[in-house]
């Protein structure tokens, strides 16, 4: 079986998966995962019949909220259906003492709004962005949305992350090389108070990076050292004197003193590295 007979597979799977429901809430961040969703639940089921919910906090990047403006227009959703729901995780010590397991407090949080979503609205079933490539990893928000009956149809068609990339291309979707985009929480390392002020920093320091063109990266928070994660192959561009200076010059303003540069690169979850293996085994 080829890639692409394999991918087709999937893709009908997929389809045919989401046209078991009458009615769908997507949990949409604007990311390629949510987004392929959304776009699978439309041609499946009808824009008349799909709603998106974006989440808004301080733990959200900025420019994220606009993106999944575009994108949902793009595949057709009707504005009136795509609805922002403001969260308020920052308000529950669980999430703010940052444990291994803070994706659960911030994931319950949201999928709560939106089973009270759904059900004023009567739409039948709420779906995430979960896929194969997640599996891999540590995702405690994944059991948030087993509790509260959200359903992964990516997952249950058996795509992973390359997969929708490829799925994305294929029907030639703008979003298709979208990086990758956590919380701002996710920078923080396990046990450091997760803060307004620090997801702000944070998001500071990213958009000065990316304002210099990088993407798929991460500024992670090491108190007042920031450690920059950059794709391998731009490395060599941000140790450029120029660039170097352009990017510390950038990150200081945020409000950081110091400035790292990971040899390794960019690596999702690469603060899971900090969990204790007892922890990890739970999930």
């Amino acid at each position: 079986m080829t890639v692409t007979e394999s991918i087709d597979a999937k893709e009908f799977r997929l389809l045919n998966y989401i046209r078991g429901f009458k009615s769908a809430l997507i949990a949409y961040s604007g990311g390629l995962d949510s987004t392929m969703v959304l776009w699978a639940s439309i041609k499946a089921l009808g824009s008349e019949q799909v709603y998106a919910a974006t989440a808004e906090s301080p733990s959200f990047a900025s420019g994220e909220a606009a993106d999944s403006k575009i994108f949902a227009a793009e595949i057709g959703l009707p504005g009136e259906r795509h609805l922002f729901l403001k969260t308020d995780e920052l308000s529950n010590p669980g999430y703010r003492s940052n444990p291994a397991n803070r994706c659960y407090f911030c994931k319950s949080e949201l999928f709560s709004k939106l089973k009270t979503v759904a059900a004023e609205r009567n739409i039948e079933i709420i779906f995430d962005g979960s896929n194969l490539s997640d599996t891999g990893d540590f995702r405690p928000g994944r059991q948030a949305g087993l509790e509260q009956g959200v359903v992964s149809p990516l997952l249950e068609a058996g795509l992973s992350k390359d997969e929708l990339r490829q799925l994305a291309r294929r029907h030639r979707l703008s979003f298709s090389d979208k990086p990758a985009a956590a919380c701002l929480a996710s920078r923080i390392p396990y046990g450091t108070e997760v803060t307004s002020d620090r997801l702000k920093q944070i998001d500071r320091a990213e958009a000065a990076v990316r304002g210099l063109g990088f993407k798929g990266f991460r500024v992670r928070y090491h108190n007042e050292v920031a450690r920059l994660e950059l794709q391998p192959d731009d490395i060599g561009r941000a140790l450029d004197a120029e660039m170097r200076q352009k990017i510390i010059s950038g990150i200081k303003n945020a409000g950081f003193k110091f400035v790292a540069v990971d040899l390794e690169g960019y690596r999702s979850g690469s603060l899971n590295r900090m969990i204790p293996s007892g922890e990890k085994a739970d999930e």
